[in-house]
Order: structure tokens, then C-alpha cells, then sequence
């Protein structure tokens, strides 16, 4: 008997869901920082066993469309609630319900199981309060299992992976055993890229920002990348680039530190910016840039 199935983690912004997936995964597949709607993209991760395929997949975090681009993310996520067979739905430990209610109800009438895994454990002694959180996921969605934990720290996530294929329906793979994603390698790199403007950059930078692989050459003892940040406005370019560079460069620097380890390979890197304006509300640049 072989099991396989779309493990699905769904969630409002920055409760953890991208640090749970590169745990369960056992790779660093979804870039992580303290900055809310991170991912954009739904990231999908292939765990494999003898007798079981779990696809899990990472996705944007639920909220309500700003921008045409935040619609496209919550196409990800509608997608990715209607092909779950199984549906991790992560909250913490100060959330009382998800940040777009639609979402929640799609789950509460949806057919497959879930687990509610209460992240952030860790940020708490209070054993009261965590129990009426658990409480209230209880009322919220009554199939469901519970389940406090700490994505960070790896607390009691290891009682989640035998329960995940205990759910799991019986079927063939649906990826070779030998992949760990469906992505290309140079999306990750856009990711990595895009992953150090979010963590040096403040206010509306990060999110005005799109990273596009230009060139992505592999050698012998080399991988040679060129690539475009874009940005919304013509007044961010600057505040990007910093005085004579400095900004930019230390973005560079730290992207190919990341790059270097990801590939196992020395990195060339060279950043350019451009001014792309409106980019999140354009049809074809968001189906140029992979979320249409």
C-alpha cells in the first residue's frame, strides 16, 4: 500500500507557516523574516518515503487584496485549499481567528482533515491562555486536531509528520522520488534575493520590490547570476541603491553568502535595479513574474 497526497499550509501572515514547512521539509525552501507576507508564491516541498509522497506546499499568508498581485497570492491560496488532501491551517499563540474570515470558512465547510497547529508556544508560560486558545480552534472548526507547538524550536513538531501520513489517502506518487520541489533553481535565487531586501529594507520597500533572474549561468567552478530588482517608484530607486551603492552592495554581499550555500558553489552576482512602475497591479507583469 503506497500513500500520497497535497499536504496544504495555510494561514494568516507571518504565524510561522514558511519556518514550519522548511522543518517538516528538512530544507530551506521558503524564505523566512520577522516582516509579514514574505511568501508570495505557493512553494511546494516533497517529503518521500517507501510507502508514502507527501507534497506539502507553502502559501501567501491570508489577507485582503490591496493590489491586483495580492489577488493573484489568494488564487495560490484558494487553489491550495481545494486540492488539500490534508490541511495544516497554522495559528499562535495571540491570533483568535485567521485574518480573512472567507478563508476560514472555506476550511470549516471543506472535507479534508485538519490539523490546527498553534505555533509560538514557546513565546508563552501561560498555560491558561493557551488552553482557551485551543478551545476556541476547537469551536471554530470541531473535525479538527490541535495541536500546540513551536516551528522555530522544533517543539512537539515531530508528532506532526507521523500524524500527517496516518491522513493520508492511498495512490501512486505524484513527483519522482528523487524531487524536493516543483520550482526551478532560479526561482529560489530570486527568493534568496528578495529575502535580504525584506530583511534591509523598512516601511513599503520590500513590498514594492519583484526580483527577476536576467542570467543564470552554471560553470565548472562558478554560477554567474544577473539580477533585476524592480521597483515600483521612481523615488524608491535611490533609497534601494543607497549612497554611492552601499545598500545595494550589502544586499549583493549577503544574497551570494546564501547563494553560495544553496548552489555549493563559489557565486558571481551582479544587481541592477530598475523602475517598473505599478508592476503589482499589471496583468503582465505579474504573469511575467509567475503568479498568473
Amino acid at each position: 500500500m503506497h500513500k500520497a497526497g497535497f499536504v496544504n499550509i495555510l494561514g494568516s501572515p507571518n504565524v510561522g507557516k514558511s519556518t514550519l514547512m522548511n522543518r517538516l521539509v528538512g530544507e530551506k525552501l521558503s524564505i523566512i523574516t520577522s516582516k509579514k507576507q514574505t511568501t508570495r508564491h505557493r512553494i511546494k516541498g516533497i517529503v518521500n518515503g517507501d510507502d508514502y509522497q507527501i507534497v506539502f506546499s507553502d502559501t501567501p499568508g491570508v489577507l485582503k487584496p490591496s493590489y491586483k498581485l495580492h489577488e493573484n497570492m489568494m488564487e495560490m491560496v484558494s487553489t491550495a485549499i481545494t486540492d488539500a488532501d490534508v490541511i495544516l491551517l497554522v495559528t499562535d499563540i495571540y491570533e483568535k481567528e485567521t485574518a480573512h474570515k472567507e478563508t476560514l470558512e472555506r476550511i470549516q465547510n471543506h472535507s479534508a482533515p485538519v490539523l490546527v497547529l498553534v505555533n509560538k508556544v514557546d513565546q508563552s508560560t501561560d498555560d491558561e491562555k493557551l488552553l482557551k486558545t485551543v478551545e476556541n480552534w476547537k469551536t471554530l472548526i470541531p473535525r479538527a486536531e490541535i495541536l500546540p507547538m513551536s516551528a522555530l524550536h522544533g517543539l512537539s513538531t515531530d508528532f506532526i509528520m507521523p500524524k500527517i501520513i496516518s491522513l493520508l489517502p492511498e495512490g501512486p506518487a505524484f513527483f519522482d522520488k528523487e524531487e524536493l520541489t516543483d520550482k526551478p533553481m532560479r526561482f529560489f535565487v530570486s527568493e534568496i534575493i528578495r529575502e535580504k531586501i525584506f530583511e534591509n529594507y523598512a516601511k513599503e520597500i520590500p513590498y514594492s520590490t519583484e526580483v527577476e533572474i536576467e542570467h543564470y549561468k552554471d560553470k565548472e567552478n562558478i554560477v554567474e547570476i544577473r539580477a533585476i530588482i524592480y521597483v515600483s517608484r521612481s523615488s524608491q530607486k535611490p533609497i534601494l541603491i543607497g549612497h554611492q551603492g552601499s545598500k545595494l552592495k550589502k544586499v549583493g554581499t549577503e544574497a551570494r553568502k546564501d547563494l553560495e550555500a544553496f548552489v555549493d558553489k563559489q557565486v558571481f552576482l551582479d544587481l541592477f535595479v530598475k523602475v517598473d512602475k505599478d508592476w503589482r497591479d499589471k496583468d503582465g507583469e505579474l504573469k511575467k513574474f509567475g503568479y498568473q
